[in-house]
């Protein structure tokens, strides 16, 4: 059987010769558990400390004509049953995620009479449809650019080859090596030195399913004046959010510490060294795959602890673009691998991504700021398109607004089943979406179909049995409630 060595000098020839990868693509990290220690104050800045903004509109002007505004379109919305990008599923009103970002910087470009551009990084999955849908915004006051990442073949697990070099010449055989990527395909595309030359300075990237990254000038505000290279915007973990990227302070640098670095008790220790292989940076350890991990000696378990690592990465970033193009020209941007595990036609495949979180140690005077968690409100699945559809939000100008008359400061947490789980099919089950104002939790599982104008409270657990349809009448309250069948209700 070949070495990994082996593995990863076929790997490096079997790259050379795929002709999809473009020139530019072709171009041991191990922390000790001791060292890491809890950011202070410095380094993850309160954010009810920042600065008031400027009451000058046309100093407030001069703040955002410095500021680019980056969304992460590279993902589809395959996981909830839909086609193309996922900046494209309708969140409310009638309006998508992309609408929504639109709306809002258009409100901006007007109040301030400033030009806030818009960026787009698409995947080669996402590129034509969104080359056709931002037609519709050709008349809006926003110019709206779009560029594409990378995209790298997946690795054959057992012997490293690229899946496109055993036949895999579609899509299925490549991927788009995660967000990491946003910095060198900045680069590229050109549009990195294009928004140089117009005198933009700082760039806010987030992902397109984040109906809580909007532009907040008092962050502006605040990197400009300290000269701040990088801001990774935190927020305090719950529960929900155990497994999200935190800020550590390690060796007197500030680093993102990802979950996927933290292997259970079961992986063993492992030597680490990397390897670009024809622009793919391999990992090669002294065991084989799966147990590619980068190795920690505490278990998940402490990671997870939200007393341990009380915060965690929205991945709403800012980045001063001088810096961004420093970095890569140098080369400097070396971030820890995380492998994505994957299964193609049933053959188990190896994906190597980056987090553009992980490049904050890279650069100077980087800070987190600890925002408060209205900035982080993603939509991942439809238990948050529950959440953001119902009377819990309002929207005003494009912006996604929390009703005061919710008194709990955090979410109800709401589970849906496998029936809810395309968008389509969680629509038709709501003749409306129920008032949740005073729901802590809920729980739906099973042939559930909800009617008009229902109201939830507290704690609601609707659990049927297989083959067992139920049908909640219209105008139905339900509180503090466990039903398995037609007679609970």
């Amino acid at each position: 059987m070949a070495t990994d060595t082996e593995k990863i000098s076929q790997l490096k020839s079997s790259v050379a010769n795929l002709n999809q990868i473009s020139e530019s693509e072709k171009t041991g990290f191990q922390v000790e558990w001791s060292k890491i220690q809890t950011p202070t104050d410095e380094i993850v800045v309160p954010y009810d400390t920042l600065e008031s903004t400027p009451e000058d509109p046309e100093e407030t002007k001069k703040l955002l004509d410095k500021l680019v505004v980056l969304k992460l379109n590279g993902g589809l919305g395959t996981t909830m049953g839909c086609t193309g990008p996922k900046s494209v599923i309708e969140v409310r009103n009638g309006l998508t995620f992309l609408d929504l970002i639109v709306i809002q910087i258009e409100n901006l470009n007007k109040k301030y009479g400033c030009s806030v551009p818009l960026l787009l990084m698409n995947s080669f999955n996402t590129h034509d449809d969104t080359q056709k849908i931002i037609e519709k915004y050709s008349n809006s006051n926003i110019e709206i650019h779009t560029f594409n990442q990378s995209q790298y073949p997946r690795l054959v697990a057992d012997d490293f080859v690229p899946l496109p070099s055993k036949g895999h010449a579609d899509k299925d055989g490549w991927y788009p090596p995660g967000h990491g990527d946003v910095f060198p395909s900045l680069k590229n595309s050109g549009k990195l030195d294009a928004l140089l030359s117009q005198g933009k300075e700082y760039v806010f990237a987030a992902n397109s399913d984040n109906l809580g990254a909007v532009v907040d000038l008092k962050i502006l505000n605040h990197l400009i004046r300290n000269k701040n290279e990088y801001c990774m915007e935190v927020t305090p973990k719950t529960l929900a959010d155990v497994k999200g990227g935190t800020l550590i302070s390690y060796e007197g640098k500030v680093q993102l510490l990802e979950i996927a670095q933290v292997p259970d008790q079961h992986w063993r220790r492992g030597r680490l060294t990397r390897y670009e292989a024809g622009g793919i940076s391999v990992i090669e350890t002294d065991y084989s795959f799966p147990s590619i991990h980068l190795a920690f000696s505490k278990q998940v378990n402490e990671f997870k602890s939200i007393e341990k690592f009380k915060i965690f990465n929205t991945n709403n970033l800012w980045v001063n673009l001088k810096a961004i193009k420093r970095l890569v020209e140098a080369d400097a941007l070396k971030m820890e691998i995380i492998p994505n595990p994957k299964e193609v036609d049933g053959v188990k495949v190896l994906q190597l991504e980056t987090a553009a979180g992980a490049a904050i140690k890279f650069f100077d005077h980087a800070i987190g700021i600890n925002v408060p968690r209205s900035r982080f409100l993603p939509v991942k699945a439809s238990s948050d398109l529950l959440l953001v559809q119902s009377d819990l939000y309002t929207l005003v100008d494009g912006f996604v607004i929390r009703n005061p008359a919710r008194t709990n400061p955090a979410n109800p947490s709401i589970e849906l089943g496998p029936e809810f789980k395309k968008v389509a099919n969680f629509l038709s089950r709501f003749k409306s979406i129920p008032s949740i104002i005073e729901l802590d939790s809920l729980k739906v599982a099973g042939d559930v179909w909800f009617g008009a104008n229902i109201t939830l409270k507290g704690k609601v657990s609707i659990v049927m049995k297989s083959g067992v349809k139920l049908e909640i009448p219209d105008g139905t309250v339900l509180q503090n409630k466990e039903i398995s069948g037609p007679e609970d209700l």
